[in-house]
């Protein structure tokens, strides 16, 4: 089968075995979507070798569980064990033993199918395209912050960045009816960004870009780093309110230098937060209250996946799809 696949080099072959794991279900995958964590695998992030991706929607074509044959699905990144303490509780996401697809230890999505245990899939309803079902995952990342930390409609909230992932954000955040402020680079990832509802600043690169802004702007109780930068930290330490909570969202190859003196002195609490539910997004997606497509700059056949790298690695872009099949 065709894949884009990383070993130390990016490349597309059209000779990957297909591989249906034993237990699991087949799935011919439809459309997938770069992402910045895929960008930052190519420059070393992670240390995986192998096909590439996580954002998918597919159509199960072989699975022991004959009812979801002919189903369109989205899938769980995460394939835990099912035998430790942490599967029988139901967080297969933080397994010992979990296997990641396209990230850790398990091909990805970059293919023309792709095996996952029948555990993670969830359905995606009839009326939902595949440009839109794609975004369940990167969705379901914004969504796990309301999971993890209180935002409601009076709540001050700071989002730091205005790509892929802060644009999710943005729009989960803005359901529970607080008007977030976005702190990005980009003139038209900003105007995006204003669409959803959010306020925005402009700054040109590090915290001391913002430091005129600051004294200006009511320090947020909360502040979403999602820059995929290591600058975003310590702009965010900077930004929070005393006792305030910043929600880390950004994952990347590069180290960040951080001041933790910072942490204590106005005893802020940093959240790490990483994937969701993916049952949540679909439902945000299916209902219409969120719309993902203005993100979408261009849609790529597999056979282009280079040149689909080059262009989601460009700041001018958002997001890029992959179209794999029909």
């Amino acid at each position: 089968m065709k894949a884009i696949k990383f070993d130390g080099a990016l490349k597309f072959v059209d000779d990957a075995p297909v591989r249906r794991r034993e237990g699991e279900a087949l799935i011919q995958v439809l459309s997938a979507g770069i992402c910045n964590t895929d960008l930052e695998i190519v420059k070393g992030y992670a240390g995986f070798h192998g096909i590439l991706g996580h954002e998918f929607v597919g159509r199960v074509v072989e699975s022991d569980d004959a009812r979801l044959t002919g189903r369109r699905v989205v899938g769980e990144i995460n394939v835990g064990c099912n035998e430790c303490d942490l599967c029988s509780e139901g967080d297969s996401r933080h397994c010992r033993r979990r296997t990641v697809i396209g990230i850790k230890d398990r091909d990805g999505a970059f293919a023309e199918f792709i095996s996952l245990p029948v555990r993670n899939l969830v359905s995606v309803p009839d009326a939902l395209p595949d440009e839109a079902a794609v975004f369940a995952e990167p969705l379901a990342a914004a969504c796990q912050i309301l999971e993890q930390v209180s935002i409601n409609s009076s709540s001050s909230v700071a989002i730091i960045g205005d790509g892929k992932l802060a644009q999710a954000v943005i729009r989960v955040i803005a359901q529970t009816g607080c008007k977030p402020t976005v702190i990005g680079k980009h003139e038209h990832k900003l105007e995006l960004a204003s669409s959803a509802g959010a306020l925005c600043l402009q700054i040109n690169g590090t915290i001391d870009d913002l430091a005129g802004l600051v004294d200006d702007l009511k320090k947020p109780d909360v502040v979403i780093e999602a820059s995929g930068s290591p600058t975003g930290l310590p702009l965010a330490l900077g930004l929070v309110k005393p006792r305030g909570i910043i929600v880390l969202k950004s994952t990347h190859h590069a180290e960040t230098a951080l001041a933790l003196s910072q942490v204590v002195v106005n005893e802020v609490t940093i959240v790490g937060s990483r994937c969701g539910r993916l049952i949540s997004a679909i439902e945000l997606l299916a209902s219409g209250k969120v719309d993902m497509s203005p993100l979408i700059s261009a849609q790529l056949p597999l056979d282009e996946g280079l040149k689909a790298f080059e262009m989601a690695g460009s700041p001018d872009t958002m997001k890029v799809l992959l179209r794999v099949a029909r």
